[in-house]
């Protein structure tokens, strides 16, 4: 399968204007929408959010990803396999997390693959799903092969204690993933303490909490109403973690 990943948005004809590519490309080859409201020009928090939802997809997916505010400028187009996915995008750390991550050693090619038709500010169609599906259909990544490791963003932390991603319901994911936090912890967002629950039914309607989300990430919610509203939390906006929970904030 091809799965996308972009920061388009939900309207506007971009994300239809690919999956035309890559249903004249790859016929017969599932094409999945994960994401359309990735980290807008953020490859960064991008990194991160991709980097946690790879594992419940097999081997051999497809990762087509354009969070790119560089597009036509000097970043490269890359392919990179890592634990046996492929992803295709831009070369600006949208792969570094996903690639630190690997179990095995991941690999990258610089894309040479040149389409008859490259637009300035479309790669997402022009180049980068016609690699996508190219590599679907198993002709392989086609570009040069080089060592990742001299491309790694080795500054970036292993786990990003800021606010990556807000969802529809207002609930605000992070970057660290919660197994790296202890269950007594208390994450600090501006002044504000806040407390671990496991469920949004722990909590009283109206109280914030963080608590371990379906994809191991710690995340900020308030039951029954929105926490991005009620806490004033934004993408890019910090989070601290507590050791303790004996001076509860809610």
């Amino acid at each position: 399968m091809i799965v996308l990943f972009t920061d388009f948005g939900l309207s506007g004809p971009y994300t239809g204007q690919m999956k035309a590519v890559l249903a004249r490309l790859a016929p017969g080859v599932e094409a999945i929408e994960l994401f359309a409201d990735a980290p807008s020009h953020d490859p960064k928090a991008a990194a991160y959010l991709l980097a946690t939802y790879v594992d419940e997809f097999p081997n051999g997916t497809v990762f087509l990803c354009v969070v790119d505010p560089g597009v036509g400028g000097a970043r490269a187009p890359i392919v990179v396999c890592a634990n046996g996915r492929w992803f295709v995008g831009p070369d600006n750390g949208l792969f570094e997390i996903v690639s630190r991550r690997a179990e095995r050693n991941p690999r990258r090619w610089d894309i040479t693959f040149a389409p008859p038709r490259l637009s300035a500010s479309f790669h997402g169609r022009d180049l980068f799903a016609p690699v996508a599906a190219r590599i679907a259909r198993g002709e392989g990544p086609c570009g040069e092969e080089r060592s990742i490791d001299t491309v790694r963003y080795a500054h970036w932390p292993d786990d990003l204690a800021e606010i990556i991603y807000v969802d529809g319901f207002g609930n605000a994911f992070t970057g660290v993933r919660a197994m790296t936090v202890a269950p007594d912890a208390m994450i600090v967002v501006g002044h504000r303490k806040i407390h671990r629950a496991t469920t949004f039914s722990e909590v009283q309607p109206d109280e914030a909490f963080w608590y371990e989300n379906a994809n191991g990430l710690v995340e900020i919610a308030v039951n029954r109403g929105r926490a991005d509203e009620r806490l004033g939390l934004g993408l890019g906006d910090r989070v601290a973690i507590a050791e303790s929970v004996s001076d509860r904030d809610h």
